[in-house]
């Protein structure tokens, strides 16, 4: 079976704008600088798209030095990567059922975020010696159906603020399927970016192939699919406008409905050797369940 990886995306602020990538670093916790950071209201809980659509008008880039953060009318903010504006002392965060340790950014990035989403916030960055690990019930489940494939992802897999495990790989025929519905409904085809994968994958791959995917290989990095991924409200969202639409999720729906939820994409673990990397072309293997 052949296939290629199409495209290639980070998101360094949790739930804010990605980065197209050529190529990238990865290893056991994902693609380098994926969710890094991200944002703390109030209140204490973490801030996604879900409550503020205009987290996805919070552009980032990244340098050697910095993750430069914009967003209209709002001056560009540098966050040094070497971890000098974070403050003293680390703190723990929620995200989901999982606690994590985490770093305080400067209050002047803090109040960056406030001004531009008007809501008190702060923004944390994963603490060196945070260890959040991907669901050991999926795991489990996944290793005890391939037990001639779990020995490769044996050992923990720790990652940043995504919302459960190191990595989202989707299948590009799934989403051209989902454009032909909505097509066919007079609705306008949305981009890839909507479902915000890490992974895009195209090639002799049929249209929700992925399902039935026990694992992906590209070079020598592995990535076993271990869960679906449930959709929320944030494919409805515009990514470059910040407007709300009840599409694709409606559609998405009608026919993706499993029994854990909407899904769309798989969440992967990994197994990388060090100085893995990945780039955009590189040929992947499909190891089909069937």
């Amino acid at each position: 079976m052949s296939a290629r990886i199409l495209s290639l995306h980070i998101y360094p602020i949790k739930s804010c704008a990605g980065i197209d990538l050529g190529e990238s670093p990865i290893d056991r916790a994902g693609l380098a600088q994926d969710r890094r950071w991200m944002l703390i209201g109030a209140d204490g809980k973490f801030m996604t798209q879900r409550q503020w659509p205009s987290m996805a008008l919070i552009r980032t880039a990244l340098d050697a030095e910095a993750l430069r953060v914009s967003a209209p009318g709002m001056p560009d903010l540098d966050v040094a990567l070497d971890g000098s504006g974070l403050e003293p002392g680390a703190e723990t965060v929620d995200v989901w059922s999982d606690t994590i340790s985490a770093r305080r950014e400067s209050a002047a990035a803090g109040q960056w975020f406030t001004d531009f989403l008007k809501t008190p916030c702060r923004l944390l960055k994963v603490d060196v010696q945070a260890q959040r690990t991907a669901k050991p019930d999926w795991v489990s489940r996944w290793a005890d159906a391939h037990p001639d494939l779990a020995d490769a992802f044996a050992g923990s897999h720790h990652f940043g603020f995504a919302d459960g495990f190191p990595l989202l790989v989707a299948n590009q025929a799934s989403l051209d399927d989902l454009n032909a519905r909505l097509r066919a409904k007079g609705e306008p085809p949305v981009p890839m970016d909507r479902f915000r994968p890490n992974i895009v994958v195209e090639g002799e791959w049929e249209a929700y192939d992925e399902d039935h995917t026990a694992m992906i290989t590209v070079a020598d990095v592995r990535m076993a699919f271990v869960k679906p991924c449930t959709r929320c409200s944030i494919p409805d969202i515009d990514q470059r406008t910040a407007r709300q639409h009840d599409e694709p999720g409606r559609t998405l729906a009608g026919y993706r409905n499993l029994d854990i939820g909407v899904v769309f994409g798989q969440n992967a673990i990994l197994d990388a050797p060090a100085g893995a990397r990945l780039k955009v072309g590189d040929a992947v293997e499909i190891e089909l369940d069937f």
